[in-house]
């Protein structure tokens, strides 16, 4: 076991890059296993999901066996909170990441990581304030392992995205932040779910270290969670971004190991075998 990625998207989503392509980088990366995650369908906003589900398991099917003997081909799926399962449970996906990508506001959506804007005027038109957001927004997160079935939890703190670029947006060290963030946390923590720490907004500038943050990996850490490195990436340039990065962040947070897809299954390896 080496190298992976389980975090990528191609145009069979919101990604730039078609899956052979990101195949073809992956190899040149000398990484043995690329894990494909197109995002599940959300009838309520298509501009960024998969359409055609079968068509892009088709795909993977065909390149696995392309390239069979020189790199392993994963396809998997990032199941948001509100897709319906049916769109992807019982489809023989090797694996589901699950994330939170929305808030319901009656008839609305809201997407909590578009722009600092969109979060902040969101926070006004439907909540009292944007504590009651971020609760409401750890409410879901600590659900999806249940909601989405999923094997690895995807972008924990994603509310916290524009922080870095905007830190008067959400106060993370209020009582109100912890305590709703942590309740999410212990409940994730006791499901034995991988989380997944994730670059992927290091490599579109909004931040300068992984999801989740230090305050939360300790805490995971602690209580014998496990973690995986992915990049999320939507270009291929992004398939391994910060992955050094996210290795130093994880060792000083209290890790020694992480998490890879192996034959089937998840196995845990020392964080210095990647």
């Amino acid at each position: 076991m080496g190298l992976q990625n389980l975090h990528t998207h191609s145009v069979w989503c919101d990604g730039a890059d078609a899956l052979e392509e990101l195949v073809l980088e992956a190899i040149r990366l000398g990484m043995d296993t690329i894990g494909f995650s197109s995002h599940s369908y959300t009838p309520f906003d298509t501009s960024y999901c998969m359409t055609d589900t079968d068509g892009y398991i088709a795909q993977c099917s065909a390149l696995k066996s392309k390239y069979r003997g020189k790199i392993n081909i994963l396809c998997g799926v990032e199941a948001d909170y509100y897709s319906d399962t049916a769109s992807y449970q019982g489809k023989g996906f090797d694996f589901v990441i699950g994330s939170v990508h929305y808030l319901k506001c009656g008839e609305e959506y809201l997407p909590i990581d578009e722009s600092a804007q969109i979060l902040t005027e969101g926070a006004k038109k439907h909540f009292c304030s944007m504590a009651e957001l971020v609760r409401q927004y750890y409410a879901l997160e600590a659900d999806v392992v249940r909601k989405t079935g999923c094997d690895i939890i995807g972008h924990f703190d994603l509310i916290t995205k524009f922080c870095d670029v905007c830190p008067q947006i959400i106060d993370t060290c209020s009582q109100d932040y912890t305590s709703a963030r942590d309740h999410a946390l212990s409940a994730l923590i006791k499901t034995g779910k991988i989380f997944e720490v994730n670059t992927g907004a290091m490599a579109r500038g909004y931040r300068r270290l992984p999801y989740p943050d230090a305050s939360c990996l300790r805490t995971i850490a602690e209580r014998g969670g496990k973690v995986m490195i992915t990049s999320d990436c939507h270009k291929k340039e992004q398939l391994c971004y910060g992955f050094e990065t996210a290795k130093e962040f994880l060792v000083s947070n209290g890790f020694k190991c992480v998490y890879l897809y192996n034959n089937g299954r998840f196995e845990s390896t020392n964080i210095e075998n990647i």
